[in-house]
């Protein structure tokens, strides 16, 4: 079964993909999903005076507003109706994720299949509707406090601009998630990670041409222009390389006789992924480590007291305060989702209930500990992957003035999108084929 289906994945191409009718279908539905999202992020809020919100991003860009800005595709910056984008609803999706393993009532849910999985869905979208309410508000209320040179951000502050804020952003948010589920069951890919993916790809072309910018103007030579873009050639390939990395452990299932017919005795593998935190550990990290960023530079540190001037610049990018905690963070936070998404005692149970075995290894404790061992090692491998991939950009942001969207966030998400839906596109491509030669192989069938 195997080689069959490698060797249909080794035949694939244009022919395959034109004759797919139903996979161009999920295609064209994906990108108009997408496009519905693109023109969204220019729709503004009401009240809201855009020149002066343009003016305070560039003074807060490298703050926690310009990281989720980077991730809105922009709409932040501008403020428009999509301005959380769906973050809130990414944010709601750990919190739950995080309760089911530490609440016995959630964790039963979890394990009641699909009916379980539709109700931690629709606390998902309750969780989602309410953090989406309190990040909003507290929008509203920051965004009437703010003033530029131009003048006050807000056209006419008071309740009513409070309650189109909150309505605005949160009808964004909620029509966002209602989109990304559309994307997922209709179309290809992960329909929230695809808009997270187009929110940062859209801003990509603007961000090369002002590093081209630099080093037409001299503020960076060309060699060290091309030399970017050959490293970021070569870390692209580095992040491929170790997302597609996994230690393949052999599970061994024993024979068993059913009168005079013996089943079973086969062999097959559990791939443990390198990296099985995914993008989730730099987001955390980088989160929190901004945080401090963004208040200093509402707060206007340059006239502040000493230990104010010295946060700011010890917390700025490429600083080696922020390099050293953005390392340990992206370190503890590997370790701790990690455990929060396997669970190696969970895992040998069930192997144990299903009849396998990892050759050498006694069932249950022992190989609860194996997995463990396995795991600890893996994670450490992907946390200094994490680290690497993410610092190496952080410094070039720091010291040479490189645009935000060129961070190993936005890099990490991007390469892995991008692999995940060429992957399901691949799926879809064999999965038609295999039914082409199903109907084939009746039609003959009949023939005879």
């Amino acid at each position: 079964m195997a080689s069959a289906a490698e060797q249909l994945a080794a035949n694939l191409n244009f022919g395959a993909f034109a004759k797919a009718t139903e996979l161009k279908k999920r295609i064209w539905f994906t990108l108009g999903a997408l496009i519905v999202f693109r023109i969204g992020t220019y729709i503004p809020v009401p009240g809201v005076d855009p020149a002066v919100m343009a003016q305070l991003m560039t003074r807060s860009g490298g703050g926690i507003l310009g990281m989720f800005d980077m991730f809105s595709g922009g709409a932040l910056g501008r403020m428009t109706v999509f301005a959380l984008n769906i973050m809130p609803y990414i944010s709601a999706s750990i919190i739950i994720q995080l309760m089911a393993s530490a609440i016995p009532s959630l964790e039963t849910l979890k394990k009641e299949g699909e009916s379980g999985r539709r109700r931690l869905n629709q606390y998902t979208r309750y969780l989602t509707a309410l953090i989406a309410i309190f990040q909003s508000y507290g929008i509203a209320i920051g965004l009437e406090s703010m003033r530029g040179s131009l003048g006050p951000a807000v056209i006419d502050p008071g309740m009513f601009f409070r309650f189109t804020c909150v309505v605005t952003l949160v009808g964004g948010t909620m029509f966002l998630m209602w989109i990304g589920e559309q994307i997922t069951a209709r179309g290809v890919g992960n329909g929230s990670s695809l808009i997270i993916f187009a929110g940062i790809v859209a801003n990509l072309p603007s961000a090369l041409v002002h590093l081209l910018e630099l080093g037409k103007t001299g503020a960076l030579s060309p060699f060290f222009v091309l030399a970017f873009i050959v490293g970021a050639i070569v870390i692209i390939g580095f992040v491929v390389f170790m997302e597609r990395a996994q230690r393949r452990i052999i599970i061994q299932y024993p024979k068993r006789q059913v009168g005079q017919r013996v089943y079973g005795g086969e062999s097959s593998h559990m791939p443990l992924k390198i990296n099985t935190s995914g993008v989730i550990p730099p987001i955390f990290a980088s989160s929190i480590l901004l945080i401090p960023a963004t208040i200093i530079g509402f707060s206007h540190a340059a006239t502040g007291p000493g230990w104010m001037r010295w946060l700011a610049t010890s917390l700025a990018h490429g600083q080696p305060v922020y390099m050293a905690l953005y390392a340990a963070m992206i370190i503890f936070f590997s370790y701790f989702y990690t455990a929060v998404v396997f669970n190696p005692e969970e895992t040998a149970t069930n192997l144990k209930k299903q009849g396998g075995f990892i050759p050498g290894i006694r069932p249950g404790t022992n190989t609860a500990n194996y997995f463990d061992r396995i795991l600890t090692r893996l994670t450490t491998v992907g946390a200094i992957y994490l680290v690497i991939v993410c610092l190496v950009p952080e410094y070039l942001i720091g010291h040479y003035s490189l645009p935000f969207y060129f961070g190993g966030t936005s890099l990490l998400i991007v390469v892995s999108v991008t692999m995940d839906t060429v992957t399901q596109i691949q799926s879809h491509l064999i999965a038609h084929q295999y039914e082409g030669l199903i109907k084939r192989g009746r039609g003959r069938g009949r023939g005879r």
